[in-house]
């Protein structure tokens, strides 16, 4: 992940929010990705359970042992490993409930995530324009 003096995700202007080209991968992609980051015994579990670039904010500690990834450790570095692909942060146990769970970009990937025309045809300035109303 990316280094800013805000910390991060964020909206303050010091770095331009952009798409992730993982978005346009698909499942052959995830899995060839997976393989490429040292895992290549998962590379079934990420197809077998549909995961594409797009569903890829889904993916994390909590959700691999639901497809059959059950190494503590190797959970930690692909969730991390997500995490930087996606250009997002973990998120943090102790925020307050007032906060969205995510930053603007995680969200903006969760609502891309969704199948469907308006999901499809949805842009991160649509997105950012509809948080900030």
């Amino acid at each position: 992940m990316a280094e800013y003096p805000c910390g991060g995700e964020c909206r303050c202007g010091c770095h331009p929010l952009a798409v992730p080209r993982s978005q346009a991968w698909k499942e052959r992609d995830v899995a060839n990705w997976i393989e490429k980051l040292g895992f290549p015994q998962y590379k079934d579990c990420f197809t077998s359970n549909k995961i594409t670039g797009r569903k890829l904010i889904f993916v994390n500690c909590s959700t691999l042992p639901n497809m059959g990834i059950t190494d503590f450790e190797h959970m930690k570095v692909i969730s991390r490993e997500i995490r930087k692909l996606l250009d997002v942060e973990e998120s943090v146990w102790c925020r307050s409930i007032f906060l969205p769970h995510r930053g603007p970009m995680g969200l903006f990937l969760e609502r891309k995530a969704l199948t469907g025309q308006r999901a499809d045809a949805l842009t991160l300035e649509e997105f950012l324009k509809e948080l900030d109303d």
